[in-house]
C-alpha cells in the first residue's frame, strides 16, 4: 500500500471514488449471496485455450498462445520497457503475450477513465483502487467479477482461508456485485509513522514514545536539551500524521489520505455519524493543536513541501519526521552524509495509540483489477481468467512477479530464504548490487507485484523494518471494519455531491483549528457551518442506506 488502500496514501483523485466502496460498502442481494453463486461462471462456454484441469496450487499454461491487452501504469522510477524478462518470462510460462498500452503514471486514473468511456478499454485494467470501479458500474463498461470467482480457484482459496469475506463485501456495489479484484494481503500491513532522532533521547535515557502523549513528552524534553531544533516538522503536508491520529481516535482525517466517507460507525446509536464535528475528531484536533502550541509539532508542517521538510531532518534541525519504510532507508544515507555516521540514530517508531487503542486503519484488501465487460465475448475468455488468477493470486505467481527467476534474479535456500543475485539491488536489500530489480527486469514492480503472504511480503524486508512489522503485530489490531451502507446510484450522485465540499471545508478549518489561526472556542461556530455545507443530508443518505441493508439482509 501504499500507502495500503488499505495503510498506504488516497489519493485526492480516488477519495470521492472509496466513499463509494467503503461507505458504501454493498451488500448482498435480499436473496442471500449476491452474485458469488458461479452460475454465470459455470454457463461460460468460450474455454478456447483454457486448462480442463486448472486448480489452485497449479501453474497455467494456455493451450495456444494468446494475447491480452493490458493497461500499463508506467512509473518515472522504472520506466516501461518492453524487453524486460518479467513480460519474456510470462509468455514463457502461461503462453500468453500482454499486449501493453503504456500510460504515465501521473495521467493514469485520467486515461484510465477516457478510454473506458470510449468503448477502447484494453480488456484487463491493473493498479485499480478499490472505489475506482463505482464510476463505471451503471455504464455496464467492467465486468461483474464476483460472478466469475469459480474460475479463480487461486483467489477463492485466499479468501477463504485467510477469512477476507467481510472486508471483501466492502466491495460490493448495491447489486450484490464486486466490479474490481482486489489485492489480497494475508495480514495486515502497516507502513507510515514517524521518523525519530533515538540518540537524541538515548542522551536522556528516554525510551521510545508509543502514544501521542508519550510522543509530545519525548520531544519536549529532547527540545530542552536542544532548544534550536524543531520538534515533528512534517512531510505529506501532515496528511499522513492526520489519518494515523484519527485512527487512533476513532475517526477519520488526513484529507485525502483517509478521509474517504466522512463517517464514523457509533455503536450506542447503531448509526453514521459526521466524523468531521464528532467527539472523537475534536479530541484528535485538541491534541493536535496542543503538540503545536508546545513547539512541538511545527506548523511548516501543513505547507511546506516535502524537500524543505526532509532536508531539515536530514541535516539535524528536526527531531521527528513522517516515514514509511521506503524513506527509511534514505534518510539514512542522506545523514551519513550530512551528519556522519555513527553521529546519529533513527528509529521508526510504532504508530501512535490513543483513546481508541492501538490500532492499525485499512484493511488486508489493496489495488486491483478491473475487467472490461468486453471480455466476455472474447473466445478465450476463460483462459484469461486463469491467467489472471495465477499471475495475481496464486502463490507461485505472487513469488514470480517480486522475486523473478530463482537462479537468474534470486535464489532460495533449502529452508525457503531468498537472496537476490550478487549484482542485483532492491530498495536497500542488496546495496552491493548495481542492477535495480525493477528498473533493469520489471520485477516488484506496482502493476503486477502486489498482495500475498506474510511470508512473502516480510522475504523484501531489510531486518529493520521486518523488527518493525513483528513489533507492530504484537501491539497493535486492526481497525473494526465499518458496517455495510450500499448506496444505489441516486443514492451515490446525491453522496458525491455533498462530501467533496464537506471535505474541503472540514479540513480547511481543521488546519486552522490545529495550527492556531482559530480559537478552538469556535468549535460550536464551526459545527454550525458545517451543518449549513449538507452535514444532515449526507448522512440521512448513508443512515437509509445502512436501514435498507438491515432490512434485506437482517
Amino acid at each position: 500500500m501504499s500507502p495500503s488502500l488499505f495503510s498506504h496514501p488516497i489519493t485526492r483523485r480516488r477519495a470521492g471514488a472509496l466513499l463509494l466502496s467503503t461507505a458504501a460498502a454493498a451488500a448482498l442481494a435480499a436473496c442471500g449471496s449476491g452474485s458469488d453463486s458461479g452460475d454465470a461462471a459455470q454457463g461460460v462456454t468460450n474455454t478456447a485455450a483454457a486448462m480442463d484441469d486448472f486448480a489452485a496450487d497449479t501453474s497455467f499454461k494456455a493451450a495456444e498462445p494468446l494475447n491480452f491487452s493490458c493497461l500499463f501504469s508506467d512509473h518515472p522510477n522504472y520506466p516501461y520497457k518492453a524487453d524486460w524478462m518479467l513480460l519474456e518470462e510470462i509468455t514463457n510460462r502461461t503462453n500468453v503475450t500482454l499486449d501493453m498500452t503504456i500510460v504515465p503514471m501521473s495521467d493514469y486514473e485520467q486515461k484510465r477513465s477516457l478510454l473506458i468511456s470510449s468503448g477502447d478499454a484494453p480488456l484487463i485494467l491493473p493498479k485499480t483502487y478499490p472505489g475506482q470501479e463505482s464510476a463505471f458500474v451503471s455504464s455496464g463498461a467492467v465486468l461483474a467479477v464476483s460472478d466469475y470467482f469459480d474460475l479463480m480457484p487461486n483467489f477463492r482459496k485466499k479468501v477463504e482461508e485467510w477469512q477476507l469475506d467481510e472486508e471483501l463485501d466492502t466491495l460490493r456495489q448495491a447489486d450484490g456485485s464486486i466490479y474490481v479484484l482486489p489485492g489480497l494481503h494475508e495480514e495486515i500491513w502497516p507502513d507510515y509513522t514517524f521518523e525519530i532522532r533515538k540518540d537524541l533521547l538515548d542522551e536522556q535515557g528516554l525510551e521510545l514514545p508509543t502514544t501521542w502523549e508519550e510522543l509530545q513528552d519525548v520531544i519536549s524534553k529532547v527540545q530542552e536539551r536542544h532548544p534550536d531544533m524543531k520538534g515533528i516538522s512534517d512531510r505529506f503536508e501532515g496528511l499522513s500524521m492526520l489519518n494515523l491520529a484519527a485512527v487512533s481516535y476513532g475517526t477519520q482525517s488526513g484529507g485525502s489520505w483517509g478521509m474517504t466517507t466522512m463517517a464514523e460507525w457509533d455503536e450506542d446509536s447503531q448509526s453514521f455519524i459526521f466524523c468531521g464535528t464528532s467527539d472523537n475528531y475534536k479530541a484528535m484536533v485538541t491534541m493536535l493543536r496542543g503538540m503545536v502550541d508546545a513547539g512541538v509539532l511545527d506548523p511548516d508542517s501543513f505547507t511546506q513541501d516535502e524537500d524543505t521538510a526532509v532536508n531539515t531532518f536530514t541535516t539535524g534541525k528536526s527531531i521527528a519526521i513522517g516515514t514509511n519504510s521506503q524513506y527509511d532507508v534514505t534518510y539514512e544515507t542522506t545523514m551519513k552524509e550530512t551528519l556522519g555516521e555513527g553521529n546519529f540514530e533513527v528509529v521508526k517508531i510504532l504508530q501512535p495509540a490513543g483513546p481508541a487503542g492501538a490500532l492499525i486503519g485499512g484493511t488486508r484488501l489493496e489495488n486491483g483489477i478491473m475487467i472490461s465487460s468486453k471480455a466476455v465475448d472474447d473466445p478465450n475468455f476463460v483462459a484469461m481468467m486463469q491467467f489472471i488468477d495465477w499471475l495475481w493470486y496464486s502463490d507461485e505467481g505472487e513469488e514470480f512477479a517480486k522475486w523473478g527467476v530463482e537462479g537468474v534474479t534470486y535464489n532460495k535456500d533449502a529452508d525457503g530464504t531468498r537472496t537476490l543475485v550478487d549484482d542485483i539491488n532492491y530498495n536497500g536489500l542488496n546495496p552491493a548490487g548495481d542492477k535495480d530489480l525493477r528498473v533493469e527486469y520489471g520485477f516488484s514492480g506496482g502493476v503486477f507485484a502486489y498482495g500475498g503472504t506474510t511470508e512473502l511480503l516480510h522475504s523484501m524486508m531489510l531486518d529493520k523494518e521486518l523488527a518493525w512489522q513483528e513489533e507492530m503485530a504484537a501491539t497493535h489490531t486492526q481497525r473494526p471494519i465499518d458496517p455495510p451502507a450500499p448506496l444505489d446510484e441516486t443514492q451515490r450522485e446525491q453522496a458525491t455531491l455533498l462530501i467533496t465540499p464537506l471535505q474541503d471545508y472540514v479540513m480547511q478549518e481543521t488546519l486552522k483549528f490545529i495550527t492556531g489561526r482559530r480559537d478552538l472556542a469556535e468549535w460550536d461556530t464551526y459545527v454550525t457551518e458545517c451543518e449549513a455545507k449538507g452535514v444532515t443530508s449526507y448522512m440521512d443518505i448513508l443512515n437509509a442506506a445502512r436501514a435498507t441493508y438491515v432490512e434485506n439482509n437482517g
